[in-house]
């Protein structure tokens, strides 16, 4: 048992104190109290002497470092976060150091007058209050205002000089204890200057995220920072870290989403370059790590490569800018697990595929492929290095400084792989990409005077051929040629140079938006299917920001609208927060008025006479162009106060974060997205599988249902504008948006040069405006941005009272404190729990306590660092006496179960292991006494069928019979202690047995082999058998019809009589043996012929038995070898009995006939 000393910080100086200024003491320890929680009672009271004169030695001010280094860190008490400064500058003191110091009520025997406070010449003659003055190059910096006279101010530059300048120039600063607060929020002044500066003192110290009310302000390092890894995910998901982070962010909503059962969304938007990609990227890895386990999560982080690479390019603002808008939804399971996740993107831009500006590329993959590409890959692509595209070489940057897109290709395939894409889709994905590099290679020649092209045929024609699966004659006819209908005609009318070029890039365009749309298809299938949804999700949007440059077109228009539609969705949101919190507590508040910019939804949305149905309307026109839509949009929008005409192509539309002024050029045809039906026919015809697919999506979205044949007019097949996808787009994303509890994320870019540690304050000014970061902090800042919950403000405050109250609760205390600082009641709100203040009101307390805490600061060092001496000397006794006691009685508890433990576990197992014996016992018992019935039946039911043909054959000879009985029976004795011999000894060759049955199954072939041919011989013996069977009744019939026939030729009555008296015995017991012979040779070739079948059918699976049927088979075998022994033994011993009875019998009747025979012949003689 350990434990840790708190020790409290000192003060810095105390000249600004009373004189008479007493403190309250501990009634238990006549000490200043070092717990940090101050009673505001009375109590026993320790006057300190200060001289009235306020001298005190030199070392007052001296720096006291050594007692305040790890005072309290992290109280959550304190809304401000900062280091002590010297008294040498602005008197302020850490806001952890300052809850810490937690002085009590002070009583005052005497009144006070005004005068108290006011003796400030010390603090006054250091002290240089601090504004912000904006320099001619634009940009603000702090200054020092020396001196004030009437309307003018003598200011101190950084670089020392001195200036003399009106009041009206300079913006009021901060104090000094709110420089970098982690809240914007918590800033006393709000201006540009001060959350510029606030932004860029974080910045310097890598703090890169700053709070600013609801939403988080992120800014691009352009450098690896040390605020990642397993440590700081770990951090904020056990609360131990609470500064201001995408991880806090993620963590809160996830916590949100299964506490509240209700789905979130992560709302990430900035300008190109502002790291929304790597910021989408950092809170699916906090997803991940949290919400992992299941596998899943390294297929979601596997998609970031793909997306990238398809959908990314490099600008001239960024190396790895996101040319389109995504929606990552990430699904979690019922434990909080993630179990699926499903994409959406939003406007790819098309355009960049067939064109680029100077110094920027096209999409990485197209690089990546070339330069990364495997041998036999090029072989089969026919690919050339990117230099030789014309689509790519038009910038000439082929390559980003850092990045090698070889590597990033082996990184890409590794990634389709992972998602589940086949190699085949992947070989076909690549041959895709590589048409449409070829498709910009290919060139055509004039054929007429009227400019009327066709396609030359060269290598770049062929390859586009071979790729895509169609002839080069296909690929001419749709490129330099159009079929429309006129009634029922079809004319084919021939393209000038312009709309052929036109159409192939179109068709370039096509293929390669239809390929990104079905690679996340596939990938969304590859993180749905089979997962269990529930219906709780996590969305991710990483959306573009506010653009705004010298020429914007209609990427920029859509990318407004979007970001039209996102304010009003905060705005709302906000509002709502905003609103319950004032409700809870009670506070007289009126909804504060806000700049809504529902006027500039209704300019872009309205019907029939808003900018996008405007535009839809002229793209349906044939002849209309950018100049006639200019004029359309000027002439029936110029009342509206969001809109205003110029000249030529352009208007104005002003934003809620500024005026934008868009350039019509090219606007008609980016919305039409025209691809003709000729080009979606050639798709349809193309042998490959990903063409046909393309051409067959291009058709289900059409405006109108295409059938029949595909070549159709243009106007009739047009499908839907890509404004009013966008719209239908948008407008779902707005209703899932409403559905889930939002958190924002808004990503700055401080330089254009995209250099670390370089801070550019009207780059970033620009985009706090175009992100509505400053008119959020305005919004919440509009009503009570200040708030302290009464018990906060009372310990924090309370030590300035002059004077006692009558009440210590927290709230009287509080409004005291409010009364004698003279802090006028329109300037601040009591509720339930928190006191609610306007701007600025509480820098005046704050001056007050920093004056007064600098004062004591001191004076509690020495005491507090003697009495802190003493506490920890007698709390290391007491801590060495407390665990003595605690680790004795520990290991005697522990002892004491382990004993326990040992003893129980000895009677489970004695037990376990009687239980175990005993159920051996019996399985023994009860196969021994099986094996001994069924042999013992089976000896019985042999030896009675010998004695009951004994009995019924032999019934004159008594004592032979008995003999028999007695033989019999002394055999089958000896016989039940073989076999229980052989038992014992079947038991002991049991084990060895098993051991071999491994390999007896590897035989299993040969036994059924055997099995087979022993069927077939036990077949064959008992054809055999039964016509010996068959032979001895046949013979035994003919000795008794023979033997029949002579006695009647002897003499008719004599041989009646015999055969009557003593033929009857022999041949009727004779039957009876053969008859009952024949039946158990019949019931013994059912019973094996049965048995075999069954074991059969169980070695091969048939039929499940627990036994084995090679040993079964084995014993069958050698239970037929007995019987049939048996059998013919006892067959052939009938036979000799039968002759040996029929000899007796015919022996016994001649001696019989003869007697009579001499008999009648003496008695003649004698007559």
């Amino acid at each position: 048992m350990t434990g840790i000393v708190r020790m409290q910080p000192s003060l810095l100086s105390i000249k600004s104190l009373p004189g008479d200024f007493r403190f309250m003491d501990s009634p238990e320890s006549n000490h200043l109290q070092i717990n940090g929680k101050s009673r505001l009672g009375s109590g026993d009271v320790t006057t300190l002497s200060i001289p009235e004169n306020g001298k005190l030695k030199d070392d007052i001010d001296e720096d006291v470092n050594s007692y305040g280094g790890d005072f309290d860190q992290g109280n959550e008490d304190s809304p401000y976060n900062i280091e002590l400064v010297s008294a040498e500058e602005r008197p302020s003191i850490d806001e952890e150091e300052a809850d810490a110091v937690t002085l009590p009520l002070p009583s005052s025997s005497k009144p006070h007058g005004d005068n108290v406070w006011g003796d400030t010449s010390y603090f006054a003659g250091k002290k240089k209050i601090q504004s912000f003055f904006k320099l001619p190059n634009g940009e603000w910096e702090l200054v020092k205002i020396l001196s004030s006279s009437g309307s003018e101010s003598l200011i101190s530059l950084s670089e020392g000089k001195a200036l003399m300048v009106k009041n009206d120039c300079l913006v009021q600063a901060n104090p000094e204890i709110l420089d970098g607060v982690d809240d914007l929020m918590q800033l006393s002044f709000l201006n540009e200057p001060s959350v510029l500066h606030n932004l860029q003192y974080r910045y310097n110290q890598d703090m890169i995220y700053t709070k600013a009310g609801p939403i988080l302000v992120a800014i691009n390092p352009f450098k690896k920072v040390p605020l990642y890894g397993d440590d700081y995910i770990e951090g904020y998901r056990r609360k131990s870290i609470e500064s201001p982070h995408v991880y806090a962010i993620t963590d809160i909503a996830i916590r949100e989403m299964v506490r509240d059962e209700v789905n979130q969304s992560i709302i990430i938007s900035g300008e190109s370059g502002a790291g929304k990609t790597e910021t989408a990227k950092i809170v699916m890895q906090y997803l991940a790590a949290l919400g992992g386990g299941s596998g899943i999560e390294y297929e979601i982080l596997k998609t970031n490569p793909i997306l990238e690479a398809f959908g990314n390019a490099k600008t001239s603002r960024n190396n790895n800018s996101s040319r389109f808008g995504k929606l990552i939804e990430i699904q979690f399971s019922e434990t909080g697990r993630i179990s699926g996740a499903k994409i959406q993107t939003f406007l790819l831009e098309k355009s960049r595929v067939v064109q680029c500006a100077e110094g920027e590329r096209s999409y990485h993959v197209f690089y990546q492929l070339c330069d990364g590409a495997p041998r036999d890959l090029r072989e089969k692509l026919n690919l050339r290095n990117a230099d030789e595209y014309n689509y790519l070489r038009q910038s000439s940057c082929f390559s980003i400084s850092g990045v090698d897109d070889a590597e990033q290709f082996g990184i890409l395939m590794e990634a389709l792989d992972v998602v589940h894409i086949s190699k085949q889709d992947q070989e076909n994905v690549f041959a895709m990409l590589a048409a449409v590099l070829w498709l910009g290679n290919t060139s055509f020649t004039i054929i007429d005077n009227e400019n009327h092209v066709e396609v030359v045929e060269d290598e770049s024609l062929t390859t586009v051929a071979k790729l895509l699966g169609c002839s080069c004659e296909q690929i001419n006819l749709a490129l330099s040629t159009r079929k429309m209908r006129v009634g029922n005609d079809t004319i084919v009318q021939k393209l000038t140079f312009s709309q052929a070029s036109d159409s192939r890039d179109a068709l370039a365009k096509s293929i390669y938006a239809c390929l990104f749309d079905w690679l996340v298809k596939q990938i969304n299938k590859s993180l749905f299917v089979g997962k269990r949804r529930t219906g709780r999700f996590i969305s991710i949007l990483d959306i573009y920001g506010f653009e705004s440059f010298g020429r914007n077109s209609f990427e920029q228009f859509c990318i407004n609208y979007a970001n039209e539609r996102l304010q009003q969705h905060f705005n709302r949101h906000l509002f709502k927060l905003q609103q319950e919190e004032y409700i809870q507590d009670g506070i007289d508040w009126a909804r504060v008025d806000f700049e809504d910019n529902q006027d500039c939804l209704n300019l872009f949305e309205k019907k029939p006479l808003g900018l996008l149905s405007l535009l839809d309307e002229e793209s349906t026109f044939p002849n209309a162009n950018d100049l006639t839509f200019a004029n359309k949009l000027k002439q029936h929008l110029h009342s509206k106060s969001c809109f205003h005409g110029g000249r030529g192509k352009v208007f104005t539309v002003n934003h809620y974060a500024g005026e934008v002024t868009y350039d019509t050029t090219g606007f008609l045809e980016k919305n039409r997205d025209f691809l003709h039906l000729d080009s979606i026919e050639l798709l349809s015809k193309c042998s490959c599988s990903l063409p046909q697919i393309f051409a067959t999506s291009m058709l289900t979205q059409s405006e109108k249902p295409v059938t029949g044949p595909l070549f159709k007019t243009g106007a009739e097949s047009q499908k839907l504008s890509v404004a009013t996808k966008f719209k239908g787009q948008l407008f779902q994303l707005m209703q899932r948006l409403e559905n889930t509890t939002p958190h924002f994320i808004r990503c700055i870019k401080p330089n254009s040069l995209q250099s670390p540690g370089v801070y550019e304050q009207g780059l970033v000014l620009q985009q706090l405006r175009c992100c509505g970061v400053l008119e959020v902090v305005r919004i919440s800042r509009s009503g009570f941005p200040t708030k302290m919950s009464h018990q906060k403000f009372a310990r924090r405050y309370g030590f300035l009272l002059l004077e006692s109250v009558a009440s210590h609760d927290p709230l009287s205390v509080s409004v005291a404190i409010l009364h004698q600082f003279n802090i006028l009641p329109e300037m601040y709100q009591v509720g339930y729990t928190k006191l609610f203040f306007r701007t600025g009101q509480i820098g005046l307390l704050e001056d007050t306590r920093n004056r007064t805490l600098h004062g004591i600061l001191r004076v509690q060092s020495c005491f507090r660092g003697h009495q802190a001496r003493v506490y920890v000397k007698e709390l290391k006794k007491g801590i060495l006496t407390i665990q003595s006691f605690i680790i004795g009685e520990r290991m005697r508890k522990e002892y004491a179960i382990l004993v326990r433990r040992y003893r129980a576990a000895a009677a489970i197992q004695k037990w376990v292991k009687g239980k175990r014996v005993i159920n051996e016992y019996k399985k023994l018992c009860s196969a021994s006494i099986a094996i001994q019935s069924v042999v013992r039946g089976w000896l019985v039911r042999r030896c009675s069928s010998d004695i009951g043909f004994l009995k019924s054959g032999l019934k004159g000879i008594e004592t032979e019979d008995v003999l028999v009985k007695a033989s019999f029976l002394a055999e089958l004795q000896c016989r039940v202690l073989k076999s229980e011999t052989a038992l014992r000894r079947k038991e002991e060759e049991n084990d060895i047995l098993k051991q071999r049955l491994q390999q007896y199954d590897s035989r299993w072939l040969e036994y059924e082999t055997k099995m087979k041919s022993m069927e077939q011989m036990w077949q064959k013996q008992m054809r055999s058998l039964q016509s010996s069977l068959s032979i001895a009744r046949k013979s035994l019939s003919i000795d008794h019809s023979g033997r029949s026939s002579d006695s009647s030729v002897n003499d008719l009555d004599i041989g009646h009589m015999t055969s009557e008296s003593n033929g009857a015995r022999p041949v009727s017991a004779g039957l009876g043996v053969i008859n009952r012979l024949a039946e158990e040779f019949q019931q013994r070739s059912q019973v094996f012929g049965d048995d075999a079948k069954f074991l059969v059918e169980v070695k091969s699976g048939q039929v499940e038995a627990s036994l084995n049927p090679d040993r079964e088979l084995r014993r069958l075998k050698q239970m037929f070898e007995a019987w049939k022994k048996d059998y013919g033994m006892r067959l052939r011993e009938t036979k000799v009995v039968l002759n040996k009875l029929e000899n007796q019998e015919c022996g016994a009747a001649m001696e019989a006939v003869k007697k009579k025979w001499w008999g009648r012949r003496n008695s003649t003689r004698m007559n």
